[in-house]
């Protein structure tokens, strides 16, 4: 992995040697190098290691390398590969740091100490860098007496991947450390991944606190979201309210938008990318926090030092007093909602060639809204990872992995009505992933992907035996997913470099199960059924298979300023069916089958890059075209829960989706944030055989989700080391709806006629958010760090519009508006650092 560094201040400048402070880079590694390739031993040197390296990388660009060492220490490997130069690393913990000329120093040397103007006493003065994942404090130790000039320490500010907007080949790519995910402001104050997820260009929701997000015009269920490589079927809690995902496990999170790799398939839209911390080696430590609605806490540590290591989180909700105090004629007063989830990961450093990861994780919900029905539902994830290193050139990682999500709803309303709904869906899989990197020009990606789907698609029980519910279970379906991958990268020269890829992957729908026969040039009916076919289990009841295409192309017009272009084609085995405007606890997934395709979909997007200030501040320009085939849209009244016929009420849709995204992002600094504009639109067309059943005459509508202008403004203001204010503003246009355009009446009633598929809008959205965030005193030896988030959710007190909908009173139509949250919530939460 390639990091970037800005030195921001005064460092330390003194004429030292290279600096070997504290850590003993003992780790053993092999090196084989030949050329410019810093950036290539860093890249190995982290795989084979624990360390991360900093640097600017525009420094090194042109650094000479010619190694070749076997099963030397990584203190080594440096020494030989800087000496002579004016290349110089610092240590601290596992962060090694490159620089040129200067050199950080994590230790004062003896015979000098700093001295305060206050009261001419030595103390110890601690020097800061600010990391990707937090600050880290550097010890300074002291002397009894001062032999030189005392030195003013100010601060020192680290930021990674600097540059990379630029230099990299991925394009539509946003990364996000954790550090900035717990700076924005959210509603109740929990730091939450995908609510700043949302923040970013090109990714939208339906309205506020809806579970899941679209993507460029891509649907809530084109979205691959991979918790260290476990895919999450369900990703929020409480209906959308929260995330799923407990930020202080969490290292790191990635989205790719557009560039998607080709080791990544399944998926039309996106590739939400989370990846969970290691556990301290070293040390016991951990972090606790409590707030009006929730509490965390998480502890890690050495199983075996220095080689085999743990991190244990768990999140709950205590959110039922909240409910009880809301106004009687709310309509949720006495609503209960609980959640939970549970983190588990275990790394484990063989030796300097294999290392070994175990990653768990369990959410579970269990809501009701102060109505006779309850939603509960899981996700259960288990992954394996084995990192092997084979040679210098090559290195590879084999996973495995069990992902499961269900739920199990169930009513109350009267005993002999009372029932429960269940659904279930399940995959099993294994991976391959390699890397080859034979030179410093050209390397290659390669790997396999196999997914075994498992899906109880809908099942309808009396809740006890004194419900009189039919009992209604669907047939269970079966999918085998299979893919090959080779992606390559290849430098034509310092300005340009080519990307190329291809996926090719295979869908075989299995049985057991029945496949109805529908007559030719007909739309799928009863009446057009012209023969029920059986299938055995395990037998095939129809194969799709296709390539997908990766290529990309950057160039270098000058350091700092780049132009990219891509095009690159997805296909979905795998549909969501839902009613709904967001995700639901009652949302079903189906496999594609005889009746039912696959989706798939292209993008070609064009973009400009360009830094400014020696890299401190990122601009971009994306502008993308998307074509998406196959996608499942419903006719009027479709019935989705419990239909054994659901391809007669599902219309294949085409859409298409175009639009621009601007970006001005400060990563680092006193001041740091990021501003951005989209432009997008996303319309759908239905293609059914008659035409009968076609939605707006066969005509391009908005989806549901079509929201032309959207802009947020991210900013962080550090008032000083312990204080720092953030400040979140979002506007969006209205998500579209249908209205009723006219009214007739019909047996003494009024009854409404509605206008073509949302043809109208909701009011446009906005909203601000502001928080404090208060760090504890800065002492190092101290049993425990704490920290206050305080601030407020929409402060200007908006009612901004979720839905709107209509309801036939004593014979009349009356119109309402629901807002989620309709006034501005106050929010504190109270942060523990401890080891």
């Amino acid at each position: 992995m390639k990091h970037g560094i800005i030195l921001i201040g005064m460092l330390l400048l003194l004429p030292l040697s290279k600096l070997k402070a504290q850590n003993l880079l003992t780790d053993r590694v092999n090196v084989q190098l030949k050329g410019p390739v810093l950036n290539e031993l860093v890249k190995q040197l982290e795989f084979q290691t624990s360390y991360r390296f900093y640097y600017d990388e525009a420094l090194f660009k042109n650094f000479p390398l010619n190694l070749d060492l076997k099963n030397v220490a990584v203190r080594e490997v440096l020494d030989k590969a800087l000496n002579g130069s004016d290349f110089h690393y610092a240590v601290f913990e596992n962060a090694i740091f490159l620089t040129k000329h200067v050199q950080i120093l994590t230790a004062i040397p003896s015979k000098q100490t700093a001295e305060t103007k206050i009261n001419k006493t030595l103390k110890t003065v601690p020097l800061a860098a600010d990391l990707s994942s937090g600050n880290t404090p550097m010890s300074v130790k002291k002397e009894n007496k001062l032999a030189n000039t005392p030195l003013v320490l100010r601060e020192v500010v680290i930021t990674s991947h600097q540059a990379s907007n630029v230099l990299g080949t991925n394009m539509g790519v946003e990364r996000l450390d954790i550090k900035t995910i717990k700076q924005v402001p959210t509603v109740f104050g929990e730091a939450d991944v995908l609510r700043v997820v949302l923040t970013l260009p090109g990714v939208k929701s339906v309205g506020e606190s809806s579970t899941g997000f679209n993507v460029r015009g891509g649907s809530v269920d084109q979205n691959l979201i991979l918790f260290d490589q476990a895919t999450v079927y369900n990703p929020s809690h409480f209906f959308g309210f929260f995330s799923a995902f407990n930020p202080e496990v969490i290292s790191n999170v990635q989205l790719y938008k557009s560039s998607i790799p080709a080791k990544y398939g399944g998926r039309l839209s996106s590739v939400l990318e989370l990846n969970g911390r290691d556990g301290n080696k070293k040390e016991f430590t951990g972090t606790a926090g409590i707030g009006l609605l929730t509490s965390r806490l998480n502890i890690e540590g050495p199983i075996i030092k220095d080689k085999t290591s743990f991190i244990l989180g768990g999140r709950t909700t205590y959110s039922n007093w909240i409910t009880s105090m809301l106004p009687e004629n709310s309509g949720y007063r006495g609503a209960k909602a609980s959640f939970y989830d549970l983190n588990l990961s275990i790394s484990h450093q063989q030796n300097d060639k294999n290392s070994f990861n175990v990653t768990a994780y369990l959410s579970s919900d269990k809501s009701n809204l102060a109505t006779d029905t309850t939603f509960q539902y899981q996700n259960r994830n288990l992954s394996l990872r084995w990192k092997h290193i084979f040679n210098e050139k090559l290195y590879g990682t084999i996973s495995a992995g069990r992902d499961e999500y269900s739920y199990d709803n169930f009513s109350t309303y009267k005993d002999d009505i009372d029932y429960s709904l269940k659904f279930s869906i399940a995959q099993t899989n294994f991976k391959t992933n390699f890397n080859y990197s034979p030179g410093n020009r050209w390397s290659a990606n390669f790997g396999t992907s196999s997914i075994y789907y498992t899906n109880n698609p809908g099942e309808l029980s009396p809740l006890t035996n004194k419900s009189l519910v039919m009992a209604d279970v669907l047939s269970p379906e079966q999918g085998l997913e299979n893919a090959l991958f080779v992606e390559q990268t290849y430098d034509f020269s310092k300005v340009i470099t080519l990307v190329a890829g291809l996926r090719y992957s295979f869908y075989s729908s299995l049985g057991a199960g029945a496949a109805n026969i529908y007559a030719d040039g007909l739309d799928k009916s009863d009446a057009n059924i012209v023969s029920v076919v059986n299938y055995a289990k395990g037998k095939v009841i129809k194969t799709y298979q296709g390539p997908e295409y990766r290529l990309g192309a950057t160039f270098l017009l000058n350091p700092d300023l780049s132009l990219k272009a891509g095009y690159n084609t997805q296909r979905q085995y795998i549909h969501m069916l839902s009613n709904a405007t967001s995700m639901s606890p009652t949302d079903i997934w189906k496999l594609s089958d005889l009746n039912i395709a696959p989706q798939s979909g292209s993008q070609f997007s064009l973009g400009v890059y360009k830094n400014f200030n020696s890299n401190t501040i990122e601009t971009s320009v994306e502008g993308y075209y998307k074509k998406i085939n196959d996608f499942l849209d419903y006719k009027s009244g479709a019935k989705l829960i419990l239909n054994h016929q659901i391809e007669q009420d599902v219309l294949p849709t085409q859409g298409k989706a175009y639009g621009v995204e601007f970006l001005v992002k400060k990563p680092a600094g006193k001041l740091n944030g990021w501003v951005s504009y989209t432009y997008s639109r996303t319309m759908l067309k239905t293609d059914d055989v008659r035409g009968s059943n076609s939605i707006n005459l066969g005509e391009y509508y908005p989806a549901n989700y079509d929201k032309p202008h959207d802009f947020t403004f991210i900013g962080n203001y550090r008032l000083s080391r312990r204080v720092s204010v953030s400040l979140n503003v979002t506007y969006s246009t209205g998500r579209p709806i249908t209205l009723p355009v006219g009214k007739y009446y019909y047996q003494g009633g009024q009854r409404l006629l509605y206008s073509e598929r949302n043809q109208y809008r909701i009011p446009n959205y906005f909203r601000s958010d502001l928080s404090i965030n208060i760090l504890g005193n800065h002492r190092i030896k101290q049993l425990t760090h704490n920290s206050w988030t305080i601030g407020v959710y929409n402060l200007t007190n908006r009612k901004n519009a979720f839905a709107t909908f209509f309801a036939s009173e004593n014979k009349l139509i009356n119109g309402y508006q629901l807002s989620i949250f309709g006034t501005a919530i106050p929010f504190v939460n109270y942060n523990i650092r401890f080891k």
